[in-house]
This record gives C-alpha cells, structure tokens and sequence, in this order.
C-alpha cells in the first residue's frame, strides 16, 4: 500500500471559507477517481507556529495508481484551486 500525506498552509484572506471549501472538493475526489483507495482531509486546531492550516491522508494500492491520481483532471482542478489559495504545501510519500 501507498501512503500520500500532504500538508496545506492556506493564505490569510478568507481562510477558514477556503479550507472549509478546499476540504469538501478534496473528500469528493474518493467517488470520482477510482484509483484512491481512501482519503481522510484533517482541519487542524493546533495553534502552534510549526502547525499547517490543512492535511490529507490518502492510501493507494500501487505507486501506478498514485501517478493515475496524480494526473486525473478531477484532481487537477482540485491542485489547480489550492494553488490559488495557499502559501505552502508540503508531501511524504511512503510505502507501508
């Protein structure tokens, strides 16, 4: 099994209705790629100075189906918005 963790800081304008919005178009992509196995999207509550405004954890059955993710257009939309609204990311990839 492949593991996807990706962690989001968002801007400062309208952030918590773009997480909020960022979060929904996220969990509707497990019905629309049949590739990602799971995917649990997290809204963090730690205020600390390490901490990211927003993560996913998503699981895939082979390294082939990751980069199927990776390019399928409904998640392409969904990079393509979050670009938009955040300052950073950061992604671990590992097998387990």
């Amino acid at each position: 099994m492949i593991v996807h963790i990706v962690m989001f800081q968002f801007k400062e304008e309208n952030k918590e209705r773009n997480i909020a919005m960022v979060k929904e178009r996220l969990e509707a992509l497990v019905d629309l790629i049949p590739e990602l196995e799971k995917m649990e999207v997290g809204v963090n509550f730690n205020d600390s100075e390490r901490a990211f405004d927003l993560s996913i954890y998503s699981t895939f059955t082979s390294q082939e189906d990751l980069d199927a993710y990776a390019v399928h257009p409904e998640h392409m939309k969904v990079v393509a918005l979050i670009k938009e609204l955040t300052e950073t990311s950061k992604v671990v990839d590992y097998i387990l």
